[in-house]
């Protein structure tokens, strides 16, 4: 299809015209005009005392140029007027007067156009009668007004109202089609805002699973290394090692299996009413889910008993609190508890051996936490666990996400720390 709506391959509309029916309408009433004129071009001829040959072939012309109506609509008029003394040309008239009044020819125009239409009409008519109608004078001027208002005034006002019609739908179509791209542009904005929101939440539930993973199974592996070294030597330390792997890995499967049901939860049926709607509401369940699971996640009391699990894994941490505790936010107290969570699972990986500092303090508006590990002893064997460089990134993440500050690099002595502040709100 083409612009113009035609099929491609087929002729479009000729000329000026801006449709195949207008050239069509336009020729025909050309044709009927032309008609018309040629038919009193012979009376014209006798009063004129030319050829009929002549007169006819003059109203011919005169007629046609009707055809012209939608390109130059004030020559047409012109025109009209001009063959008014010959008494030619009524049809030309009317309808010159109609498509200039609907055209976008200034008003000042049309009415003086009009008004010279106008008195030519009335002169004729004037002239015409006076001389064929035995009658009073007024009776003369009436009938000559009648016939004048009558062939000028209703094209003139027909005219106006089709093109106050036609404007008024042109603007409805342009603010039809401009509220159109509106909606396109704010739907492909909302899924924009969705994938963004969908991929936020994606990087959320992998940063949740990987400090509930991590953490525990570091420590299962530890455990079942210290298991697999003494398993000959000290049957019941293996034992209570063995107790302490399967209390990690209940541990953790307790922690996914929250997660998971928080996650199925959210899955509630929504009903889409626009595109922008919808967009938005396949970026929500997830989000207003796992916001409010953190009223059921880890908290600052939990602190010790995580310091405590390190210890039973052979780690020698040492754990240092300043301040009285306050009531922070939910968020807050899952953040705290996961960076340390983090830190600590590093120091797993990374530092077997080494001693381990853990300082939380809490301040007037912020809590800060830091975990600082010394350098390796040399003599705990390498746990061998896998190492993806997330842990860092969640941190951070987590903690700028708060709005609080995160530092993280190696100390003078060759260990590690990870220092992390939160706003208290």
């Amino acid at each position: 299809m083409t612009s113009t709506g035609d099929v491609e391959g087929r002729a479009g509309p000729p000329l000026w015209w801006a449709r195949r029916r207008d050239a069509v309408v336009d020729v025909g009433l050309g044709a009927v005009s032309a008609v018309e004129c040629a038919w009193e071009g012979v009376a014209f001829a006798k009063e004129a005392g030319v050829p009929t040959a002549v007169g006819v072939l003059f109203g011919l012309l005169v007629g046609a140029t009707l055809v012209l109506r939608r390109r130059w609509p004030v020559a047409v008029v012109l025109v009209g007027i001009a063959v008014a003394p010959a008494a030619m040309g009524f049809l030309l008239g009317v309808v010159g007067l109609y498509t200039l009044a609907s055209s976008e020819v200034p008003r000042r125009i049309i009415a003086t156009l009009a008004s010279m239409t106008l008195a030519a009409t009335f002169v004729v008519m004037y002239l015409r009668t006076r001389g064929d109608v035995e009658a009073d004078h007024l009776l003369v001027v009436s009938l000559s007004g009648f016939v004048a208002v009558a062939l000028t005034v209703p094209p003139v006002l027909f005219g106006l109202y089709i093109g106050a019609r036609r404007r008024l739908m042109e603007s409805l179509q342009e603010r039809a089609d401009s509220l159109e791209r509106e909606l396109s542009l704010l739907a492909d904005r909302a899924e924009e805002r969705a994938e963004w929101a969908r991929t936020e939440e994606r990087t959320r539930i992998a940063r949740e699973m990987h400090d509930v993973v991590a953490h525990r199974v570091s420590l299962m592996v530890v455990h079942a290394a210290a298991l697999e070294a003494i398993a000959a030597k000290d049957p019941a330390r293996a034992a209570k090692n063995a107790a302490l792997v399967g209390d990690m890995g209940r541990q953790a499967l307790t922690e996914l299996r929250e997660m998971l049901g928080v996650l199925r939860a959210a899955e509630k049926p929504v009903r889409p009413v626009r595109p922008a709607a919808r967009a938005q509401a396949q970026a929500r369940p997830v989000s207003v889910a796992l916001a409010g699971s953190f009223d059921d996640g880890p908290s600052l009391d939990e602190l010790e008993v995580l310091v405590g699990q390190s210890r039973a894994a052979g780690m020698a941490v040492e754990m240092v609190v300043h301040g009285e505790g306050a009531a922070y936010a939910a968020e807050v107290e899952q953040t705290a508890y996961r960076v340390v969570q983090e830190a600590l699972t590093n120091c797993h990986k990374h530092a077997p051996g080494a001693r381990v500092t853990v300082r939380l303090a809490h301040r007037d508006r912020e809590v800060a936490m830091q975990v600082e590990n010394g350098p390796c002893d040399g003599q705990a064997a390498e746990p061998g666990l896998p190492s993806g460089g997330n842990g860092l990134v969640g941190m951070r993440e987590r903690v700028l996400g708060l709005g609080g500050v995160f530092v993280s690099g190696p100390t003078d002595e060759g260990g590690f720390k990870v220092s992390a502040v939160l706003p208290a709100g």
